[in-house]
């Protein structure tokens, strides 16, 4: 969550004024279009095949 807000903020800063309202949700909207692809590419942040051999020994 934190590092969504990072990124709006930081897209945000590039920006800075917005025509509309309209906008800004396309704005938000692309980014977790964008978040929301690389999760589902199957990027892993934990491999739990690593967590269980080690909780195993």
């Amino acid at each position: 969550m934190e590092r969504m807000n990072e990124e709006i903020r930081r897209r945000d800063r590039v920006i800075r004024i917005y025509p509309n309202r309209a906008s800004v949700l396309r704005l938000i909207g692309a980014l977790l279009m964008e978040m929301d692809e690389k999760w589902q590419s199957g990027h892993k942040y934990l491999d739990m095949a690593d967590y269980t051999t080690w909780k195993k020994e």
